[in-house]
């Protein structure tokens, strides 16, 4: 408590503590739905498994309206991601420092989830377990890695994207916009490979939102960091009428693509749905991507006030210290309440939509809230002590070029890896429940980036 105290006194006047509040809510959000639409059964051996309750809860498809909130994420992210580079800039850094300060936050958490896993996985196989079921385990465990393939391509492609809107503005979401309907055709009449470029440029166009946010930010008060040497500035409008138009038009625009047109009312991945709104992002997404934005600048002045109290804003810089051990755990702990419960004899398993089920919502989503505190105490201080280095280390040191290539490197093996994991097949013969060629990947790029962040790489 003392050093969250001290952490909130000596939070700068202009942080936009909103963005803050905004990030911890949304991975929150996240976890809590996860959980609550987790469906306990068993198969014919008498093994638990899992599936999600959507594809049987037809009810419930517009609540993912409130539930999909990973456009929050980017909004936030590509916010947090102009601020910090603009910041680094000022103190006269470069691109490439900047992508290894933000490496230190990101890879070594989801580091650590992969060894404990691949080491459970290959304790398990040497115990006698099959091939196929650990990879099924593992396989749930690591579904929050996919978000992590999108967002660190958006973090890598910051800087010359961040280029592209100081010259260009909004024209360069728009353009994106225009990516994803193309992908949108492709998907419904095809070819459908026409949809591939919308995986990256869906969630680009989210985080260009947050590049001009930040320029409104700055525009109203905010540090500005490297002000008039940094370029034309392209602030979005966040005036009440503004944001009263973006979430009407967002709203309107869902309403018309998912009710007249072809689109899934469901924002989430629902079994047996023509199109997948989140996978990748379609116009439906965007439009409600933009409606967030109109309801997020709409709540903004009052989430301010309320933050300026000491309390709140305690609770906002504790949650984000862990935001990213919190996701990433969240369906280990899923697992390890399962597997404990089962061998108990204590694992209940009612039928979905039934009152039983709805019933043991509320003791599930707590005592899974248990579980993830024990995970977060132990793998927690990880994440914790990576963003006291990575303030640590930024600085004005400029690198050559062949420094930018490895970081790039490391950039491009870390996604390849996770992209990997992430399209191998939940049933796939995996001794260590991971594909071996993307471990490998994995580690060999976050070991390269954790290299170059020793200072190694700048030696000589």
């Amino acid at each position: 408590m003392r050093r969250l105290r001290q952490l909130a006194e000596r939070t700068p006047a202009g942080r936009e503590r909103y963005v803050d509040l905004l990030r911890a809510v949304a991975i929150c959000m996240v976890v809590a739905g996860h959980w609550g639409v987790t469906v306990i059964g068993r198969d014919a051996a008498g093994r638990p498994t899992g599936h999600s309750a959507l594809g049987d809860l037809p009810w419930a498809y517009p609540l993912t309206w409130v539930g999909q909130v990973l456009p929050v994420f980017f909004l936030v992210g590509g916010f947090a991601n102009a601020a910090s580079l603009t910041a680094n800039r000022a103190r006269g850094g470069d691109a490439t420092g900047w992508l290894l300060a933000r490496s230190a936050r990101l890879v070594p958490p989801t580091t650590v989830l992969l060894l404990v896993l691949a080491a459970g996985a290959g304790g398990s196989y040497l115990w006698g377990a099959g091939e196929a079921r650990i990879r099924t385990v593992v396989w749930f465990a690591t579904i929050p890695l996919w978000f992590l393939v999108p967002y660190l391509a958006a973090v890598a492609l910051t800087p010359p994207m961040h280029a592209l809107h100081r010259r260009f503005g909004l024209a360069v979401p728009v353009a994106l916009v225009g990516v994803v309907a193309l992908g949108d055709v492709g998907r419904l009449v095809g070819p459908a490979p026409l949809a591939y470029g919308s995986y990256l440029a869906g969630w680009l166009a989210v985080h260009q939102a947050g590049f001009a946010w930040y320029d409104a930010h700055a525009a109203a008060g905010g540090p500005r960091g490297g002000g008039a040497a940094d370029g034309a500035r392209h602030p979005l409008p966040t005036s009440r009428p503004a944001a009263v138009a973006l979430l009407a038009g967002g709203l309107g625009a869902l309403l018309l693509l998912t009710v007249a047109g072809p689109y899934p009312v469901a924002m989430l991945h629902v079994p047996g749905e023509r199109l997948d709104n989140a996978s990748p992002p379609s116009l439906a997404l965007l439009a409600l991507a933009t409606a967030q934005l109109g309801l997020v600048l709409l709540l903004r002045d009052p989430a301010e006030r309320w933050l300026r109290r000491p309390g709140p804003w305690q609770a906002v810089i504790a949650v984000n210290s862990v935001v990213l051990t919190v996701f990433l755990w969240h369906l280990t702990a899923a697992l390890l309440l399962v597997g404990a419960l089962d061998a108990l004899g204590l694992l209940p398993t009612p039928a979905v939509g039934t009152a039983a089920w709805l019933a043991w919502r509320v003791p599930w989503l707590l005592l899974l809230a248990v579980v993830l505190a024990g995970l977060v105490a132990v793998f927690g201080p990880v994440e914790a002590r990576a963003g006291r280095r990575r303030r640590a280390g930024e600085g004005a040191r400029r690198r050559r070029p062949v420094h930018t290539g490895l970081v790039v490197a490391g950039y491009a093996a870390v996604i390849a890896g996770l992209l990997v994991n992430t399209v191998t097949p939940k049933a796939a013969p995996e001794p260590l429940g991971l594909p071996a060629p993307a471990l490998v990947a994995y580690l060999a790029g976050a070991g390269l980036l954790r290299w170059l962040r020793s200072g190694w790489g700048s030696r000589g």
